[in-house]
């Protein structure tokens, strides 16, 4: 069977600490304190340039034409008409566009940066409903938007899969699953699930999801001979560099990119066709070019969230220790991408079992390639894993809270691997103390107020660990004692520059005033992705080894005339401002003193992360308890989240302002999943038709009550400055929660988001 292991069943119990290993950790200053984000000045003054901002003489805008099928062949495309309207500078169709390679797939190779492997602009080919069909130049916006209007096609319709139901009775089987076996089965599930005395066994539905980032998806554009520059809201900046060389045929060093700011990622500002189709049609027109897709447009060419089609068994004894634990389904991908969303992945962690069945499966659509989009897999396959879970507790009359800690594992359920650090219990008694979990009633519809039915539900909330290699960090370290710290990473709202500002600030003993880090640059040394809550490890891991050769630079600049003489790295700590012998703190030298001493006004070093091998050893995750109250409208079947609290387990907070806007960030969004977002695809003809603001319904301010959030703040030892990602974790769990407190409030069991008025009346 594809995944078997020998692993024998793991037992319910704590999780027992390791080594912590960072000496960063036993210090304090500015790590963890709540300091406003460093470029909050810029934003709020109007002076942060976002890509759409960036001005050029000689501009021109951009806007695109969609087409209306979901696959086919252009017989007609018309764009006299546009060619001839005022201000219209170029119309570029696969006609007359540069010839380009097709983008790599995400994570097929060492540039791969593309959403898909699809041919931009190049032939006659329909793929999905909004595909561009053509760029129209103008020396405003307002006319080229209107001479796009003005392109007309005429298309020779080809057979197209626009039905989940129809796609889903022949899926395939994916070889791997993000680098994990797509099937993970250990001992008879299926078996013991009928022998169990207590068994839930259900299907759980999510619907398609779209990005909705506050800034559009923007980038501004121009050649200079061979060159080409490239503004743009990204999270991907070195593999877009290459992406973009690979299709235009230059090299990597020729192209160069930057994104300072970024009005919001969540896994959508990655390399879409815009940005390519902005270059080719600059190279065109030889002027430089702004796209700024319309609302509509992100929706036509920016793939979101796909939709997913999950089983939930669970196997139980009387007193709720698990015989068998069975995840599996279905999704919709196209075979041009590579997202695939692993909703089979937080049940491979979280719970013990005896036996496991984990398996999933692709179906294949002519659509938009789905992405990535906020803890892509974890997100929905919570919703599924905990609603199943708090129906097993109610079986079995328990308390969804003690179900949770009977199946308590002790160490990684199906890899064996001991936990790096697991606070999942605390976080569930922190979060049960603080929010009352004590008034919750176990019986449905037993509290109201008035019409209001009044309802409490939990849900774990789980992201794993990562941390990409290849990061790099220069520092730059000056006589009166500044530094200035350069990699490629990203900042897209969520304070990456102001925390690791603290980080650099601790790492070294000198004033956070003291620090500055640049990011955003192509050209600065090369850094991640902003995904999968891997920058904030993966930076600090490139720090601290550009700290360890700044070090050893250092006790050499030092020489033989001083306290430091004879001394080699593994002698000494940074700290307050310069160097000291571990254990005699007499034999210490300043920053200063050393480059003074040798007439250095400076000195900059740069090295890249090791590889990481902390997940090959240990089981890494970051962990949450959600708790959610609601109110159901007994008359109308709306619902009103009243009250919400999430407790973390996340490891070092290094920034307990920015990262409490995280996690609150990552709860509303799964507020909106589990009560107003879905994308209407009508199967007709493959086409998204709510694709603006005012019909796709994220939550507003009076959708979002008060949120509280509580961490446990305990580092986890095998992790870079102790701390895991906390970008994505905010979400998971959320949706569940608020299913659970639903049927708490009103007896009735959603298993289909989003909770909508009508499955309630």
């Amino acid at each position: 069977m594809s995944g078997q292991t020998d692993l024998q069943n793991p037992k319910p119990g704590r999780w027992q600490p390791a080594v912590t290993s960072d000496p960063l950790l036993g210090k304090h200053g500015t790590l963890g304190q709540p300091i406003s984000r460093i470029d909050g000045p810029l934003k709020v003054q109007g002076k942060a340039r976002f890509a759409a901002e960036v001005p050029y003489e000689n501009l021109c805008y951009a806007a695109l034409a969609y087409s209306t099928i979901p696959r086919g062949r252009l017989t007609r495309l018309e764009t006299a008409e546009a060619e001839k309207a005022p201000g219209v500078v170029l119309v570029m169709t696969y006609r007359n566009a540069p010839r380009m390679k097709a983008p790599s797939l995400m994570m097929s190779s060492p540039t791969a940066a593309g959403a898909s492997d699809l041919p931009v602009l190049q032939n006659d080919e329909i793929h999905w409903n909004g595909q561009p069909i053509a760029v129209v130049l103008g020396e405003t916006q307002e006319e080229a938007d209107y001479a796009a209007s003005l392109i007309e096609a005429d298309y020779d319709l080809l057979p197209a899969v626009t039905s989940f139901a129809e796609a889903k009775k022949t899926p395939r089987q994916l070889d791997t699953l993000l680098g994990e076996p797509p099937i993970l089965e250990i001992g008879d599930a299926e078996g013991a699930l009928r022998q169990a005395p207590v068994q839930v066994d259900h299907i759980y539905r999510t619907p398609r999801h779209n990005h909705n980032a506050i800034e559009l998806h923007a980038a501004t554009v121009a050649w200079t001979g061979n060159e080409l520059r490239v503004h743009d809201a990204s999270q991907l900046l070195d593999l877009t560099t290459g992406q973009l060389a690979d299709i235009f045929g230059i090299d990597p060093g020729k192209v160069h990119v930057t994104s300072p700011f970024v009005g919001g990622g969540f896994g959508g500002k990655c390399l879409w066709d815009h940005q390519i189709l902005a270059c080719a049609a600059a190279k065109l027109a030889k002027r430089p070019v702004r796209i700024m897709l319309s609302r509509e447009g992100v929706f036509r060419i920016v793939g979101g969230r796909t939709v997913t089609e999950q089983r939930v068994a669970l196997g139980a004894n009387a007193d709720g220790s698990l015989e068998a634990l069975i995840h599996t389904g279905v999704v919709a991908m196209t075979r041009h991408n590579s997202c695939p969303e692993q909703f089979t992945f937080p049940a491979r962690h979280l719970y013990a079992a005896k036996t496991f069945r984990l398996a999933q499966e692709v179906a294949d659509m002519d659509m938009l390639a789905n992405t990535f989009m906020r803890a892509p897999g974890e997100s929905v396959g919570t919703f599924a894993l905990e609603c199943a879970l708090d129906e097993l507790a109610e079986k079995l009359g328990l308390d969804p809270i003690e179900l949770r800690r009977r199946i308590e594992p002790r160490q990684d359920p199906t890899s064996g691997k001991p936990f790096s650090s697991r606070h999942l219990i605390a976080a569930y008694e922190n979060g049960a103390k603080e929010f009352g979990w004590h008034r919750r009633n176990g019986t449905p519809g037993q509290q109201r107020d008035g019409e209001w039915l009044i309802g409490m539900g939990c849900a774990t909330a789980t992201y794993p660990y990562y941390r990409f290699p290849g990061g790099a960090v220069r520092i730059r370290l000056t006589i009166d004692g500044r530094a200035t710290v350069s990699t490629a990473v990203h900042d897209m709202g969520m304070g990456t520059a102001t925390a690791q500002a603290q980080h650099i600030a601790v790492r070294l003993g000198i004033p956070l005033e003291h620090v500055t880090f640049e990011h955003g640059d192509s050209r600065l040394p090369r850094g991640v992705i902003a995904g999968g809550s891997t920058q904030t490890a993966s930076i600090g891991g490139a720090i601290i080894a550009a700290t360890e050769v700044l070090t050893e630079e250092l006790i050499k600049l030092a020489g033989n005339d001083s306290p430091l003489a004879g001394l080699t790295l593994g002698d000494v700590e940074i700290g307050n401002g310069g160097i000291v012998h571990k254990d005699d703190a007499s034999r210490f030298e300043s920053y200063e003193s050393i480059l003074r001493r040798s007439g250095r006004h400076d000195i900059v070093c740069e090295a890249q992360a090791p590889q990481p091998s902390e997940v090959a050893t240990f089981s890494m995750h970051s962990y949450g308890a959600q708790f959610c109250e609601v109110k159901v409208s007994e008359i109308t079947g709306e619902t009103r989240v009243s009250r919400f609290l999430g407790s973390f387990d996340a490891g070092q907070i290094l920034n307990a302002k920015t990262a409490t806007s995280q996690f609150k960030g990552g709860i509303i969004m799964g507020l909106g999943m589990a009560l107003t977002e879905e994308t209407n695809f009508d199967e007709r003809s493959g086409r998204v038709i709510n694709a603006s603001l005012a019909e796709y319904h994220v939550p507003v301010q009076m959708d979002v009550p008060d949120i509280r959030i509580l961490y446990t703040n305990s580092p986890d030892p095998q992790a870079p400055m102790g701390a895991r990602g906390i970008g994505e974790i905010g979400i998971t769990g959320v949706a569940a929660a608020v299913a659970n407190a639903v049927y708490n409030a009103t007896g009735k069991r959603i298993r289909d988001l989003p909770i909508t008025l009508d499955k309630l009346m």
